[in-house]
């Protein structure tokens, strides 16, 4: 099976299926993330007990790429420490935007499934979206933008 359809395929079965999809009752940590190019909106939350992730749920109106992006990430980030999980949101950002060499050490394993994103520049923001978000939950930041300059993870990509 060529990549191209590999993508295709995961994008389509976590859209219809998301894992983790709905609320989370008494979570430590929850941040909305919207993109307004095209008007993804999430909402994360999470339960860290101590550094690890115990529990973590998305729900929102998305399109299907940012949908298959949040409900992967939060099936990889599951039961990681914070760090893990910082380290798979740089790494998963930097894949998406080109930068990551995919052929060097890296602890994305099934997620590079997603590397083919970065040849379609309107639509790494909503694959990073969901990846954002995370980011801004375990930072203590209630809300983020695809579009803020101050987000740490802001990734001007071409005309998106």
């Amino acid at each position: 099976m060529n990549t191209k359809s590999l993508y295709q395929e995961v994008i389509l079965d976590h859209n219809k299926k998301p894992r983790n999809y709905g609320t989370l009752d008494k979570a430590s940590h929850h941040a909305v993330g919207h993109n307004p190019l095209c008007g993804d909106h999430l909402d994360i939350a999470l339960n860290l007990e101590g550094e690890r992730i115990d529990g973590i749920a998305f729900h929102g109106e998305s399109c299907a790429i940012c949908k298959a992006s949040a409900s992967m990430m939060t099936t990889v980030v599951k039961g990681k420490t914070r760090a893990d999980a910082e380290t798979l949101i740089k790494e998963f950002r930097d894949m998406a935007t080109g930068t990551l060499d995919l052929e060097g050490q890296h602890h994305l394993g099934r997620l590079t499934v997603f590397a083919g994103v970065r040849d379609l520049p309107t639509r790494v923001k909503c694959a990073i979206l969901p990846w954002h978000t995370l980011h801004a939950a375990l930072n203590a930041v209630t809300t983020i933008s695809t579009e803020s300059e101050d987000d740490p993870m802001h990734a001007p990509i071409g005309d998106a």
